[in-house]
């Protein structure tokens, strides 16, 4: 899913202010097997990731020295690019085995990667090795055992244009869907190019079905699934495709959604010209440094009216995972622990601009700034929320969704019309 690559970009990277990537090291023909050094039983761990060209310069390394010092005989070797060129890396490890010892990972990789036998079962490993799990905030599994550890989360609450609220009548962000729906009508009536709310809908980077139409399930509780299995025509769905679809018939949602990517979502409310929208934590420094006079705020998605339970909040992760062909599981743990410990994921957070996935961390950042303090909170009152993550083929049941989401809104067939369709598509795909 490789349109989720901005949602993992730490603020600072958002920002614009862009690391040089390191250079990534294409390991054709060496297997994880070959990694040993061969002297005195030193371990090298190969560590293929995305993450350390989006942090600030040398801070990841900082953090396998220390690692280092605190194992002695096991070494880290950092193979950092991009996000595409280490996807593109692990999928053919994958296919040759040859992949690293640990990865980064994406949740829309879990599946498959699991399938072919190409990550191990940490469930298996954590069990071996006597691992208390209890503090990590959420695990990716597939057929009932953990594949991925989510290390950090870029989460995706509401963010609100205070001024046009204000405008409009509206004196505090919405909280749930009446609220919202209210909302979003007093704000697209104060005409100009002026719209209540953005829902970017692109088919060819459809991750605004998991963001901004699957988030709506989420934040009140809801799910797609069943026993692991698609269940797209459930109440929770279909009140929430009813709810956007109220929305879309009284016109609140900014022109131009069936071809809106996220960037032009992020552009269009940093221009003023929306009062709402959901987007990922990642942005609020873009938003500061292209519209320093922009007045927003962030809080909770809307749920349904009257819910009071655990909200789910829409999230991206980079998730860790160990080589099933690594020779060295282990040693490939220790390092997945210490990114995992209370101290370390405080530290990685914090130079991430984003939130922990051990519950008990908390990064800097929350004590310094108003909004990603808030944030913490909307966080640590919730759950992290993203169904997509760990299933077959994510985006293309996002894809299959959104086709026939827009065939909705378009008039061409009923909700209900609609997600026996995708019910029926999705199922083909398991």
């Amino acid at each position: 899913m490789s349109n989720e690559a901005h949602t993992r970009r730490s603020a600072r990277r958002a920002a614009g202010v862009i690391v040089a990537a390191a250079t990534a090291v294409v390991m054709a023909g060496c297997s994880a097997g070959d990694d040993s050094s061969g002297d005195g039983g030193d371990v090298t761990l190969e560590f293929a990731q995305w993450w350390e060209p989006e942090l600030p310069d040398g801070a990841f390394r900082e953090l396998m020295d220390e690692f280092e010092a605190e194992n002695p005989g096991i070494t880290v070797e950092l193979l950092s690019g991009p996000y595409a060129s280490t996807k593109e890396q692990l999928f053919a490890g994958a296919a040759a085995g040859t992949m690293s010892d640990v990865v980064g990972l994406d949740g829309a990789w879990v599946s498959d990667f699991a399938k072919q036998g190409a990550i191990a079962d940490l469930t298996e490993l954590m069990g071996e090795v006597g691992y208390d799990d209890s503090q990590l905030a959420s695990q990716i599994q597939v057929d009932g055992s953990t594949y991925m550890i989510p290390v950090v989360n870029f989460v995706y609450p509401l963010f609100t244009n205070d001024d046009l609220l204000a405008q409009a009548g509206v004196s505090a962000p919405p909280t749930n869907r009446t609220e919202f729906a209210d909302a979003a009508t007093a704000v697209a009536g104060l005409g100009g190019d002026t719209s209540g709310w953005i829902l970017p809908l692109s088919l060819e980077a459809p991750n605004g079905i998991q963001n901004d139409v699957m988030s709506w399930v989420w934040s009140s509780g809801g799910t797609m699934l069943k026993d692991g299995q698609p269940d797209v025509t459930n109440a929770d769905v279909t009140g929430a495709v009813e709810y956007i679809q109220g929305l879309w018939d009284d016109g609140v949602i900014a022109p131009g959604s069936f071809t809106m990517k996220e960037q032009d979502k992020v552009e269009e409310f940093t221009n003023g010209r929306v009062g709402m929208m959901i987007d990922s934590l990642a942005h609020i420094n873009l938003i500061r440094e292209t519209n320093p006079d922009l007045n927003f705020s962030i809080s909770a998605i809307p749920a349904e009216d009257g819910f009071d339970g655990e909200r789910g909040i829409p999230y991206a992760s980079w998730g860790i995972g160990v080589s099933d062909s690594s020779e060295h599981k282990e040693e490939a743990f220790k390092l997945v622990e210490f990114l995992m410990s209370e101290k370390t994921n405080s530290t990685l957070s914090t130079i991430a601009n984003a939130f922990p996935g051990n519950t008990e961390s908390v990064p800097e950042f929350v004590a310094d700034d108003e909004l990603f303090a808030t944030a913490f909170e909307i966080y640590q009152a919730g759950y992290p929320a993203n169904e997509f993550t760990g299933l077959p083929v994510a985006e293309q049941l996002m894809r299959l969704f959104d086709e026939q989401l827009q065939v909705t809104l378009d008039g061409g067939q009923s909700v209900d019309e609609m997600l026996k369709k995708t019910q029926e598509a999705w199922l083909s795909e398991f």
